[in-house]
């Protein structure tokens, strides 16, 4: 991934896993999300209650270099709680005010859908970068997430920018993958392992994959 990348090159990079299903915490080698004493859904109500805590509180260390705020199954009903609170949607920007200046990269991986969690994403950030599979479901649900981008930015936070379109799983020996992709380059312009925890620089790093992810980490690097 790219945050692999990026602190290799230096930067301090910390990862804030947004999504209930723990998928990018689980990725990076803590194989039990749901079993963490301190994750996000810990640390945003902390924020909601005006808490104290040190700007480290919950923070994993991985071996590659890079921290990491967990995630789990409890953002599900933090999800759920934030509709009373007040000033909901930034909630966690409140909270990456509180870290911004240890780290060069902030990388918030959100869940697929557009609930408060997200929102609150969306509300803190720079700009967005959307993985987005190479399949008919996937692109028409790109239109809706363009149009709450936009809202968001009109609404909460001016300074949002959409980094780009990342398309991801593409078969470009299927015939379908290769419409799939001319249609979103068409529309929106130029725009992947995790299962062992380690990053796909150790599992494989000269392969196709790991040059796609180096690629995609200069030219982000290319737009600071």
């Amino acid at each position: 991934m790219p945050a692999r990348r990026l602190a290799k090159q230096g930067k301090r990079v910390l990862l804030i896993d947004a999504d209930a299903q723990g998928s990018l915490t689980a990725s990076l080698g803590f194989t039990e999300p749901d079993k963490l004493e301190i994750t996000l859904a810990n640390v945003l109500e902390k924020v909601i209650n005006d808490e104290e805590m040190e700007p480290d509180y919950g923070i994993l260390k991985h071996d590659e270099g890079i921290d990491l705020m967990p995630g789990n199954i409890e953002l599900s009903g933090l999800e759920v709680s934030l509709v009373n609170v007040m000033s909901r949607e930034l909630v966690m920007r409140s909270y990456i005010g509180q870290v911004r200046e240890s780290y060069d990269y902030i990388l918030i991986d959100c869940m697929p859908s557009l609930g408060m969690i997200t929102i609150n994403a969306f509300a803190c950030a720079d700009s967005i970068l959307m993985p987005v599979q190479a399949a008919y479901l996937p692109v028409k649900g790109l239109e809706q997430l363009i149009k709450t981008i936009g809202r968001v930015k009109r609404q909460i936070n001016p300074k949002l920018e959409i980094e780009g379109i990342l398309l991801t799983m593409v078969d470009s020996r299927t015939n379908y993958a290769r419409d799939i992709s001319a249609l979103l380059i068409e529309n929106y312009g130029n725009a992947e392992i995790s299962a062992e925890g380690v990053s796909i620089y150790q599992h494989d790093p000269k392969g196709k994959v790991a040059n796609a992810y180096q690629s995609l980490t200069e030219e982000v690097l290319r737009d600071e």
